[in-house]
């Protein structure tokens, strides 16, 4: 079915594509910057991003991030694996008929799967149909074929997940990506449950890129390890 927008449903403006010119926005570029410097030697095209709980912003990195990338005339594609809890569609405005699990399913094709949007260069893949089994569609060869399939067609691909510490979905994605990028609420989120994510990402020998620190003023950001994104979570 098509879920229509909902009064209940929080909205997420995308910054960098309604004010591209704003210090937020440059932020963004910044850590968009920092991923493609990360290493001389390795392209990295499928990139995660996670959190270790709710609500500490890795929907709004990603969505940000996508743009700043499709702004550079990349072919950029966001695909919303966040099978319990999707977003996409209502960030973007988007059908969610057919998405992620509705193609894995052999529900509907690829190109039926896969949306464009109204920023240029962008396209969504939603997730579709919440499944009962999310972590086993994740899991499968399907997935990983598409993944490679999906690679042919878009110079980059953003992947949304469920926090890394909630279910094993997270750690799924992040052995079929190049690398991964850590999403933290420096304001709330303990350091010890940072580091139990970071553990469990490095478990299933992820390439953990780095780490937004979110809600945190730029004047305080003094850790060149951590990218800093400044925007609200979600």
């Amino acid at each position: 079915m098509n879920y229509p927008m909902s009064r209940s449903v929080k909205q997420r403006p995308i910054i960098t594509n309604l004010n591209p010119k704003s210090p937020i926005s440059e932020v963004y570029r910044t850590l968009r910057t920092n991923i493609q410097f990360s290493s001389v030697d390795m392209h990295y095209q499928t990139l995660m991003i996670t959190s270790s709980g709710p609500m500490e912003g890795k929907s709004t990195t990603i969505n940000n991030l996508a743009v700043v990338y499709a702004q550079t005339n990349k072919k950029v594609l966001l695909i919303d694996a966040d099978l319990r809890k999707p977003t996409a569609h209502h960030t973007f405005r988007i059908s969610n008929r057919h998405g992620l699990t509705d193609m894995i399913t052999n529900q509907c094709s690829l190109d039926m799967s896969i949306k464009e949007t109204d920023i240029q260069n962008l396209s969504v893949m939603t997730a579709g149909t919440i499944p009962p089994n999310p972590s086993e569609i994740l899991a499968s060869q399907k997935m990983s074929g598409l993944l490679e399939e999906l690679k042919e067609k878009f110079d980059f691909i953003l992947i949304d997940t469920p926090p890394v510490l909630a279910v094993s979905d997270a750690q799924i994605i992040a052995t079929k990506c190049d690398g991964v990028i850590l999403v933290v609420d420096a304001g709330r989120v303990k350091r010890e449950v940072v580091l139990k994510a970071k553990s469990s990402l490095e478990f299933v020998k992820a390439h953990i890129l780095g780490v937004v620190l979110n809600k945190i003023s730029q004047k305080e950001s003094v850790n060149p390890y951590f990218y800093y994104g400044g925007e609200e979570s979600q």
